[in-house]
Order: C-alpha cells, then sequence, then structure tokens
C-alpha cells in the first residue's frame, strides 16, 4: 500500500501501525524532495509522540538505509565498526579503529561531527593537517583493504535520507526520539557494508541519556533493531559521570590517542573501555574465540607497536604527515594561551557536572552553536581532574588552552562551578556499566 504523505502521518499522528512500502515510499520521497520539509517535520514529531513498533523500526531502519549507496566488502576479515552515542573526552573510535584493524578486523569508520557538548570523531580529525575526513567511495575502499581501517565522515552517497531527516530533527525538537536515533545511527552502519558492530551507550552527567535506564532502553532498541535488520550486534554500557579520558577538545584529544597508542599514557578508564570495545568486535567477528582472548591480543597490538602503525599508515594514505605519531607537536595546531585552572579549595573531587565541561570547550572555540560555526582545533581542556583525585596548590582542576584571557576566564569560571570538591573521595564507580546483547 503505497500512502500519499500526508496519509501517513495521519496514520501516525493517530498511533497506527506504518506499513513498510509505506515507509519505504515516504523515505524516498525524503530522499528524492517529493517529501516537504513540513511534512518530515510532523512525521518526526508523530514518531515522537507515538513510537514505532520494532517492525517499523526495522522497517524504517532499513528503508534509510537503501536511500543511497550500500556498501559491499570482498575482503579477507570481517568488516567491524563501533559507535559511540558520545560524551566528553571520548576518543576511543581513533585507537580502537587501529587496535581492531591490528588483529586481523577491517573497519570502514564513518564518524560524525560534534552535537551538543559532546565532541565529534570528525572534528577531532580535522585537526591532523592534510588529513582528508570526506574521500571518494574509491579511496575508502582503498584505504580499508589496504591498510585495514579508515576513519572518514559520511559521504553523500551514504544514507542521504538520514542526513536530511536529521536537519529537521534538530530544528523541531525531536533529537531524542529513541525510534529515530536507532534509525539514524543503525541506517549509516547497514550503509557501510558491516558484519558486525559494537555500540557504546553512555550514561551519566556528560551523556545525552544521563539515567542508566534511559541508557538501557536505547542500548536494547539499536540491538533488537540492528540484528533484526540482518547486522549482528552488541552493546556496552559505560560510564559519563566524568570524561573518559583527561582531556576534551579537539586537537588534544588526537594528542592523547597518539599518546595512548605509543605507550607514552594509558589511564586506566580510558583504557579499560577501549579494550572492552575492542574485545567484543574480535569476538562478534569471529577473530578471537572468547573475550579473554581478544583482550589480550589488544594489548598485544599496543605492546608490540603494531595498533601504532596501522594508525600511522591510515593517516599517511588519507594524506597526513608521516610522523604524526612520533612529533605531534609539529603537526597540531596549538592555542595561544595555555594556563592552569587552580582549585578553589583543597580537596577531592566528589562529583563533575560533565556536560558542562563539553559546553565550557564549545564556548572556548572548540564546538559549534551553529551548523555553519568555524571550529578552533586547538582550543580544549587537558589533565583534567578525575572523581577521587585530589586537587588543591599542587594539583589544578585543569589546565585551560584557550585564544584569549577573556574566553581563558570564562573557561575557568566554568570549569570550577561544574567541580565539587570535599573531603572524602566518592564511592568507585564501574567505568563498564552493563553488556546488552
Amino acid at each position: 500500500m503505497t500512502l500519499l504523505p500526508q496519509e501517513l502521518i495521519r496514520l501516525k499522528r493517530d498511533g497506527q501501525a506504518l506499513p513498510d512500502d509505506a515507509l519505504e515510499a515516504f523515505i524516498a520521497g525524503l530522499t528524492d524532495g517529493r517529501v516537504t520539509e513540513g511534512q518530515a517535520a510532523a512525521f518526526a514529531m508523530a514518531v515522537f509522540f507515538r513510537g514505532l513498533s520494532l517492525p517499523e523500526r526495522v522497517a524504517l531502519t532499513r528503508a534509510m538505509t537503501r536511500s543511497g549507496t550500500v556498501l559491499d566488502w570482498d575482503l579477507p576479515g570481517p568488516v567491524l565498526d563501533k559507535h559511540s552515542t558520545g560524551g566528553v573526552g571520548d576518543t576511543v573510535s581513533l585507537p580502537l579503529a587501529a587496535m581492531v584493524a591490528a588483529c586481523g578486523g577491517y573497519v570502514p569508520m564513518i564518524s560524525g561531527r560534534g552535537l551538543g557538548h559532546t565532541g565529534g570523531t570528525l572534528d577531532k580529525l580535522d585537526s591532523i593537517p592534510g588529513y582528508t575526513t570526506a574521500p571518494d567511495i574509491d579511496l575508502f575502499r582503498h584505504v580499508t583493504r589496504e591498510v585495514g581501517c579508515a576513519v572518514i565522515g559520511q559521504t553523500p552517497d551514504l544514507a542521504p535520507a538520514d542526513r536530511r531527516l536529521y536537519a529537521i530533527r534538530d530544528v523541531t525538537g525531536t533529537v531524542e526520539s529513541l525510534d529515530l536515533i536507532t534509525a539514524s545511527i543503525l541506517s549509516k552502519k547497514l550503509a557501510a557494508g558491516l558484519q558486525g558492530l559494537v555500540m557504546d551507550v553512555k550514561a551519566g552527567s556528560g551523556a545525552f541519556m544521563a539515567r542508566t535506564e534511559e541508557a538501557r532502553g536505547l542500548a536494547e532498541s539499536l540491538v533488537t533493531v540492528a540484528n533484526g535488520a540482518g547486522l549482528p550486534t552488541r552493546a556496552l554500557l559505560t560510564d559519563m559521570d566524568q570524561p573518559l579520558a583527561s582531556a576534551a577538545g579537539n586537537a588534544v584529544e588526537v594528542a592523547y590517542a597518539l599518546d595512548y597508542l605509543a605507550g607514552r599514557r594509558r589511564e586506566p578508564r580510558f583504557h579499560a573501555v577501549t579494550v572492552a570495545l575492542g574485545a567484543e568486535m574480535l569476538v562478534l567477528g569471529g577473530l578471537s574465540p572468547d573475550l579473554a582472548d581478544a583482550t589480550a591480543r589488544l594489548e598485544d597490538s599496543l605492546a608490540s607497536g603494531r595498533a601504532a602503525e596501522v594508525f600511522s599508515g591510515m593517516v599517511t594514505a588519507l594524506g597526513g604527515p608521516a610522523d604524526l605519531i612520533a612529533a605531534p607537536e609539529r603537526h597540531l595546531p596549538r592555542a595561544a594561551l595555555v594556563r592552569a585552572i587552580p582549585a578553589p579549595r583543597a580537596g577531592r573531587v566528589q562529583a563533575i557536572a560533565t556536560r558542562d565541561i563539553g559546553v565550557a570547550v564549545i564556548g572556548l572555540g572548540g564546538g559549534r552553536t551553529r551548523p555553519q560555526d568555524p571550529i578552533d582545533h586547538g582550543v580544549g581542556l587537558t589533565d583534567l581532574a578525575a572523581l577521587g583525585d585530589e586537587v588543591g596548590p599542587e594539583r589544578p582542576l585543569a589546565i585551560v588552552h584557550a585564544r584569549s584571557e577573556a574566553e581563558a576566564d570564562r573557561a575557568e569560571a566554568a570549569v570550577v562551578a561544574a567541580y565539587r570538591i570535599g573531603g572524602d573521595a566518592p564511592p568507585a564507580r564501574e567505568v563498564i556499566l552493563e553488556r546488552v546483547g
């Protein structure tokens, strides 16, 4: 049954189920322009309030996937990927893609730009001089095949319906729809021709889904719909009640990832999440029989230097400098002003309003308040104190990297306000909260 767009909207407005072919036709119209902006907005709002059943979610995801090119790989190993729902200091994708590739997987990772208070992998990669974040499909295929991984942005060919619908959701207050989030994420992953996907769903003060129950609901939706659409998927719920890394920004997070790969710095929480996600990917792809074996292989990829070699090969193949890992200071942009943010009193960090840390980075110029805004890739925060850390005269809350004294002052005030300092360390919170699927 093919319905006029307004009839499909009316059905969902009244809480009725949408036929598969009607959804297919609506998404085709969204792609070629036959569906208007107003109709797309009305559809998003109807779904926001009425929701979609599991079969409807699967049908919508498949239709959005087929709105553009669907890649088909012929490679000697499994095609795997990971996706995070976003957080602060979450630069896991950069080392993880190289680590999994070093263990025999192929990782064609299509990443996005910053959204709200969260950083975007694509914005981080744009801080690497010469790196091509928008290659054509042929180069994307070539680098993935020859190097083992390629981390790029969404091309116009992949899931174009998602790009249009997301822009409409962003300005109509429907971004938080669990149904539309699920279809948006998975349509791009299905279009990438994956054979396995691991989701990192964040929960905590720096996540879009602050409550664990909400994050669990999203994880279950993603896993169920992905498997229903033919993509084997698992999810981990991970903690975002504090920044995952001690750096937040663009170039500063790239530098952090390079230090991690080179072994110059490996913070326990960041390492735990990276290895846990990678282990799930290796098991899902049949590269390891169990999580223990997968963990050992990932640790060896770091210790042997193979993961660093793969990452360097990817950067070079996509136009970046060959010595980026060895000498990041030669290439990554730096802020004009770098200074410490002193703690207002001595004590231990008891709580962090993590979202406010991300907002402070945006205020420095490291993110966008409008889609067309430029980004200063050199600004950000480093050496962020973690929960339980002792701060005071000898240990500042963070180091701010700013363009001017005025912007540094504003960031300092925001960071100080985001930290609660007291006498005792808070109870320890596991960084891996749950496993779904």
